[in-house]
Order: structure tokens, then sequence, then C-alpha cells
């Protein structure tokens, strides 16, 4: 059951820690930082172990919505996921997960609900702890690896030089992805950021 009165809970993916700040598994928190910078909304600790910011999106007056990122490794993001979901009243339908995306061409976004986790360790931890796979996702995309790399090595690397150029074009889209979803719904974002350019 859906509580009216709960924020949506718009959590981005990454590892903490400056080691991995530029890397391309934290493309998901990147956007959740930049949704926290357009809303003038710092991300401050907060006891479910994250970050946490509570922002309004969309046109004014905007949809209350909780800004969050796990300060567990990327495999452990389940835990404090379900702790804020608790913690704000909120269910799994008001859960919104932004996160990088292999099989997703570099520079693209793409948003669904439900459905596999694609070898994703953050979404397979989140799955886990709520004992559901019944929640918005916008996928970040990143492209294969090049070669033979391994993608757990891929994902674990930085942006390339060139990539770096555009990424705050991909950020940006994603961020603009998550506002019209949150303002729209999920149908009008997919239109929108499904539509060949």
């Amino acid at each position: 059951m859906t509580s009216s009165s709960a924020p949506w809970l718009v959590v981005g993916l990454g590892n903490p820690g400056t080691r991995y700040a530029g890397n391309r598994h934290n493309v998901g928190a990147m956007v959740v930082e930049e949704l926290a910078a357009r809303t003038s909304s710092p991300l401050k600790a907060h006891k479910a172990r994250a970050a946490v910011a509570q922002a309004r999106l969309g046109a004014l007056p905007g949809m209350p919505v909780v800004l969050a990122v796990p300060g567990s490794f990327m495999n452990e993001s389940g835990g404090p996921v379900s702790a804020l979901l608790k913690f704000y009243s909120a269910t799994p339908d008001q859960l919104v997960v932004v996160h990088d995306e292999l099989d997703i061409d570099a520079g693209s976004v793409r948003l669904k609900k439900g459905g596999g986790e694609g070898g994703h360790n953050g979404l397979r931890s989140i799955s886990a702890s709520l004992g559901t796979k019944d929640y918005v996702r916008v996928r970040v995309g990143i492209g294969r690896p090049p070669g033979r790399m391994d993608p757990a090595d891929f994902v674990l690397r930085d942006f390339s030089a060139t990539e770096r150029k555009d990424l705050p074009f991909l950020v940006g889209d994603a961020a603009d992805a998550v506002e019209m979803l949150v303002a729209q719904g999920i149908l009008a974002a997919q239109q929108r950021f499904h539509a060949p350019a």
C-alpha cells in the first residue's frame, strides 16, 4: 500500500570514498548529487547509513522527494535503502534507483520498472533486502568494456578523458529523467528519453 503523504525516495548508487568518486560505477550517485545541487539541498549524514537531502522536484511547488546516496559499498546497498523506506514510511512503489548500466550505450538514459538486475550487485542487494524487484530504475548507460576487459574492472575505473567531456550532459539528462518521472510519471519520461535521437 502506498502512503500518499510519503515522499519519493531517489537513490543514487555508488561506492563511498574519494577513491571511487570518478568511477563509472558511481554515476548513479553523481546524478543524485546533481539533483541535490539543482535544488540547493545539501546531502547530510543520516542514521540509515546514507547521505540524505529532502527536496522538491519538478515545476513549482514540486513533488517532495528524499535524495539519498548509500554510505555502504555497492553490494550492500539494500540495507540503507530498506532503512530509508522504513524511516520515511514509503513503499517500493515510491523508490527510484539511479544506477550505471553496461547494456545501454554510453550517453543514453532509460527507465523501467521491475525486471532483472543484469548482474548489477547494487540492484541485487536492494531486491534481496526489499523482497521485490518491483521498483523504478533510471539506467544510465556506460556501454560495454572494450576488447576483453572484465566488466567488473571496467565499472570500477574512472570515466576516460573523452567520456568526461560528455559526462555533465549524461548526468544532466539522467537528472532530467528523474525530475520528469517524479512530476509526470514513468510513461512520460520513457517517451521523452527512449525516443530515437
